[in-house]
């Protein structure tokens, strides 16, 4: 008996980790993809609509500060650094079909975080 109980933990452990893996999975916009390929075009989609929200948030900063010319500069070298960093981060993939997916995947997240940062300055010029 004092074997089963920690058998039978450990098993339902398991099955709970199983299965918010899966829920997490499930909401990932790129759930449904079964190809490389599929996979490779979901995640530029993904990366795509990130870019589009960082420039309407750009533009908006751009506006606010009054064509800044110190906030273009930070940005050109802000995208230089994503994809610079990106295409580090896919080099590991060289040659890979995956290599796409993981470039798209690194250029969503930084542009993602790098709306946040814009937001944030945004907002000051809201106080």
């Amino acid at each position: 008996m004092k074997k089963i109980v920690p058998a039978l933990f450990l098993s339902c452990a398991a099955l709970l980790i199983n299965v918010s893996a899966q829920k997490r999975a499930a909401k990932s916009p790129c759930y449904d993809a079964r190809t490389q390929l599929e996979m490779n075009e979901c995640a530029d989609k993904q990366f795509q609509a990130a870019d589009a929200e960082l420039n309407r948030v750009y533009k908006q900063l751009v506006s606010k500060a009054e064509n800044d010319p110190k906030l273009k500069t930070a940005e050109v070298s802000w995208l230089k650094y994503r994809d610079d960093n990106c295409a580090y981060e896919a080099s590991m993939y060289e040659g890979g079909s995956m290599q796409p997916m993981v470039y798209s995947f690194c250029l969503e997240r930084m542009t993602k975080a790098r709306t946040a940062e814009l937001g944030v300055q945004l907002k000051e010029f809201d106080k």
